[in-house]
């Protein structure tokens, strides 16, 4: 009988996968249990300078940016300044909500759930042209309601209310709720309730937040097959470094604001999703709340602000994936043991038909989760 793996052994497996899944930007994934932490990483921070992805490095985190708002929402309900059967319609103005099907009538459980019935602006094929395809501006900042211009007509692709659609559109209306309540950005009341809190020092809503002086970013990149020319379009600002990879340079993500907007480290989203697991950021009832799961694909489900997937060989693992233009994430945490994982890359696939590779392939189709659950 062969001995057990020893943690290097573990390490040198992991590095193995992100070695195999990496190409052709880079990876970071990171484990920790309420004792330990380690950081692996693989790959290129600038494929052209030849430099390598750093445990230290800043990613877009994507759709993880919605479990903070979440996590501010239901601190609201918790201060009984909100409640989940209150319509958007008591918080916003009719000109924010104006021609967006099912928006008045929407109440704060369905925006958190996904089932308002609200077409997503992420979905909208002149928005992912001018958000993320041949016409964007690279440098322009959006304004918080500008995404929501794309969806002032019938609906095209949500269902009706009561079912289940995942759309940036609702975590969109939360942030501007969050407004209205508390009177001051939504960034800055993030900030006051988590950021500050749990001292989570590089993570920042870009275009909104001042970057952190040393926060170090890699440089973002995108692949560019087929479908994503065909649905998106390249930008000509956007230099294209290989065969279906384009460098996605000078972008930022304001147009995702509180729905994808948000950069952070793998440490900082290590130390959040532990306060989070752990009660330290909500109450019970809350906690509660958010695990109510609903069918939400296959083997997934959605909470609210959460999801919950499981894995072959590794059981059922909590939290949220995350894709932009030039970034992939996913950070998770085992249902039942102490284990929390992070994987960070700058490769995106958004727009590109569902492609498998780097962050998405690392957790979903290796033994990274498995291995990780060893490590610990």
């Amino acid at each position: 009988m062969s001995p057990p793996d020893t943690h290097t052994d573990i390490v040198v497996k992991i590095r193995a996968i992100l070695q195999e899944h990496v190409a052709p930007a880079g990876l970071l994934a990171a484990v920790a249990s309420s004792s330990r932490s380690h950081f692996v990483t693989a790959g290129k921070a600038d494929i052209i300078k030849d430099e390598a992805i750093l445990g230290t490095h800043c990613f877009g985190i994507g759709s993880i940016t919605k479990i903070f708002v979440a996590v501010v929402i239901f601190q609201l309900i918790e201060e009984e300044k909100l409640k989940l059967s209150d319509r958007v319609d008591q918080y916003l103005a009719t000109e924010v909500l104006r021609d967006i099907d099912n928006a008045n009538s929407a109440t704060i459980q369905q925006l958190l759930g996904h089932t308002a019935g609200i077409d997503s602006w992420e979905d909208d094929p002149d928005w992912i042209v001018h958000g993320r395809g041949r016409l964007i501006a690279p440098a322009y900042i959006w304004s918080k309601t500008e995404p929501l211009d794309y969806i002032r007509r019938p609906r095209k692709t949500a269902p009706t209310p009561g079912n289940w659609y995942y759309a940036n559109t609702n975590y969109t209306l939360l942030g501007l709720i969050m407004e209205k309540i508390t009177g001051i950005p939504a960034e800055m009341e993030i900030r006051r309730r988590i950021i500050q809190p749990l001292q989570l020092h590089q993570t920042y809503l870009e275009g909104f937040e001042e970057k952190p002086q040393d926060a170090r970013l890699p440089s973002r990149y995108h692949l560019a097959n087929a479908n994503f020319r065909e649905t998106a379009g390249i930008c000509p600002l956007f230099p294209e470094i290989s065969t279906d990879l384009i460098e996605v340079k000078g972008y930022n993500m304001s147009a995702s604001w509180l729905a994808g907007g948000m950069i952070s480290t793998a440490a900082d989203l290590l130390k959040f999703g532990m306060a989070l697991r752990d009660g330290k950021l909500l109450a019970p009832k809350s906690m509660a709340f958010m695990h109510q799961w609903q069918s939400a694909g296959k083997e997934r489900e959605c909470g609210h602000g959460l999801f919950r997937m499981e894995l072959q060989d590794s059981g059922k693992w909590l939290g949220h994936a995350g894709g932009v233009l030039g970034f992939s994430s996913g950070l998770w945490w085992h249902e039942e043991e102490d284990c929390v994982i992070c994987v960070l890359g700058n490769l995106g696939i958004v727009h590109t038909g569902g492609a498998v590779v780097g962050v998405k392939a690392v957790i979903s189709s290796s033994d990274f989760p498995a291995l990780a659950l060893q490590l610990v």
